[in-house]
């Protein structure tokens, strides 16, 4: 507890330094306004407690609408997302033959934005939203008519009012008790999903109702469907046991690399920005080495949350559809008593991998953005202490996530081929957004 507590505290001096950043003289871009937010963001889904997985790639979705949504209303090569995404209608339109400053719009949309969906966040990170609203609104004001400043300021946050309203009927806007149902029967049989821990709130599975929610570009939550996972047996030599043996045998045998590989990729909440900001942190790092336009930033960003968050609806609908016992709870019961992964046990059912179906639907974005065969190195982890991590692809990168649970003894095999399957099928939906006209 010391040590949670004490990193806690560090990642509370973190989010207070991002915010406090010195203003700079010269004139702030759309394209920083969104870097700026997204690196605060990205501290704020570690700090926030109600931010596991599926609710962070939630907001990373919403916020990367806002974002394209307020750049594309004024910029006549880009084609705005409603009519595209599920719901979604036009945004409202700027008045006609007046000027509006494209970073003081931005800056509205992605401030009000991140106070909607953080509103739940701690002291520390409400002082935070506070001072990077306050500095960045300072930075792209500097010199503007106060006329324009107001008339810009007004239009992003009705583009968020937009956003804001149309995220509200998704099913996933209120989080109670963490995600854990208050109430919630397990299915009956050997095959099936039982608490793995003896927290008392994990006794309920995370998200149950998560894939009924309302997806962003997928038709529907099982829009990407999966076959069933190898039929349950206890049986030596069968396939469910050979799977299971594998699980077994490979964390009693872990090499120092496979060791590193399942930690880096562990992504725990609260102890780092979790599975959907790993992959966004990828892709910050990525447009700043490009020194990609603003256009670039709201289309990428919008796109990979996009594709995160119908990822996690995906995948939350194939857990619960199929609701597989967790490898630890198999092994226990069939193999030895006195096993352990190295990794905790996330509370939900094993079928498909979550890492996997995510991973596979951002390496699918990035990859049609960057191109095949983009070698990139990873320091996501970098302030943690742990070895950045290089990577000869995207699909390299995914396939290494995926297969990080296997080490860690989180997923078996199945779980995992079959997440990076549906992530492919998932990013793909994405990928075919219109954004240019």
């Amino acid at each position: 507890m010391k040590a949670v507590g004490t990193r806690l505290m560090a990642l509370c001096f973190i989010i207070v330094a991002l915010a406090m950043q010195p203003v700079q003289a010269a004139p702030v871009g759309a394209d920083k306004v969104m870097r700026d937010w997204y690196r605060l963001i990205l501290e704020l889904v570690r700090h926030t407690p109600t931010y596991s997985p599926p609710v962070a790639s939630r907001a990373f979705a919403y916020l990367g609408v806002t974002g394209y949504e307020a750049l594309a209303s004024g910029d006549t090569t880009m084609t705005s997302l409603s009519g595209q995404l599920n719901g979604l209608t036009p945004v409202p339109q700027r008045e006609g033959g007046m000027a509006y400053d494209e970073a003081v719009v931005m800056q509205a949309a992605l401030s009000s934005a991140a106070r909607e969906f953080f509103g739940n966040t701690g002291p520390t990170g409400q002082r935070a939203l506070k001072r990077m609203t306050e500095k960045l609104s300072s930075e792209v004001s500097s010199g503007l008519a106060p006329e324009l400043v107001a008339r810009s300021q007004a239009y992003g946050e009705s583009i968020t009012a937009h956003i804001l309203a149309w995220s509200l009927n998704d099913g996933g806007a209120k989080v109670e008790n963490m995600g854990f149902p208050l109430e919630y029967k397990l299915t009956e049989g050997p095959e099936h999903w039982v608490p793995t821990n003896l927290i008392n709130q994990q006794q309920m599975p995370l998200l149950p109702k998560w894939g009924e929610n309302r997806p962003f570009a997928m038709e529907i939550g099982n829009a990407c469907p999966l076959p069933p996972p190898p039929a349950y047996s206890e049986e030596k030599g069968s396939d469910f046991y050979n799977e299971a043996l594998e699980v077994y045998e490979a964390v009693n045998n872990l090499t120092p690399e496979q060791r590193a590989i399942a930690r880096f990729w562990s992504d725990d909440p609260m102890l780092s920005p979790t599975p959907p900001g790993h992959w966004m942190s990828i892709a910050l790092k990525l447009l700043d080495e490009r020194q990609a336009s603003a256009a670039e930033h709201a289309d990428l960003l919008a796109r990979l949350g996009i594709s995160l968050a119908d990822a996690f609806i995906g995948c939350w609908h194939s857990k619960f559809e199929f609701d597989l016992v967790r490898p630890v709870t198999y092994i226990k019961r069939v193999i030895d008593p006195k096993w352990e992964p190295i990794l905790i046990t996330p509370p939900f059912p094993e079928y498909p991998s979550g890492h996997s179906t995510q991973s596979g639907a951002a390496a699918t974005v990035l990859t049609a953005f960057f191109g095949e065969n983009f070698a990139f190195t990873d320091n996501t982890h970098e302030k943690d202490k742990l070895p950045n991590r290089s990577f000869n692809s995207f699909w390299d990168a995914a396939n290494e996530a995926g297969i990080s649970r296997l080490y860690g003894g989180i997923h078996f095999r199945a779980a995992i081929d079959r997440g990076l399957d549906q992530g492919r099928c998932i990013g793909e939906k994405a990928v075919a957004l219109r954004t240019r006209g």
